[in-house]
């Protein structure tokens, strides 16, 4: 005894076919949307870390300029001769030191800036 065959119609079987294709082609372009945005974000993070890091050694030389000026500061007024000369020479460092200050966080403002805008 046989038992009864029963057979797909070949419009259900290209209606599968069909199916999986448009399942796979989504899945592909799926993959590729994902790699694309990974790579993206990668180029981002990097050039977000290489911005950062200007900053970061920019600030690091104006705290060697600070240091310098005030050690200068420090051997010149251990060298004065009275309180007047004293008082005109700290009066002119702090004259130095607030423009200094002022030109260095522009100097960050700008940077930090330009570390923010790529990773916007």
């Amino acid at each position: 005894m046989n038992a009864p065959t029963f057979e797909i119609p070949t419009e259900m079987r290209d209606f599968a076919e069909k199916s999986v294709d448009q399942a796979r082609n989504a899945v592909t372009s799926m993959f590729g949307t994902v790699s694309k945005t990974a790579q993206q974000l990668q180029v981002s993070s990097q050039t977000a870390q290489a911005s950062m890091h200007s900053v970061v050694a920019k600030s690091f030389d104006h705290v060697q300029e600070n240091a310098n000026a005030t050690f200068d500061f420090a051997q010149k007024l251990a060298r004065t001769r009275d309180l007047r000369e004293a008082f005109e020479l700290q009066a002119e460092f702090l004259r130095n030191q607030a423009a200094a200050l002022q030109s260095q966080a522009k100097d960050l403002g700008v940077l930090a800036q330009g570390a923010l805008r790529p990773a916007a």
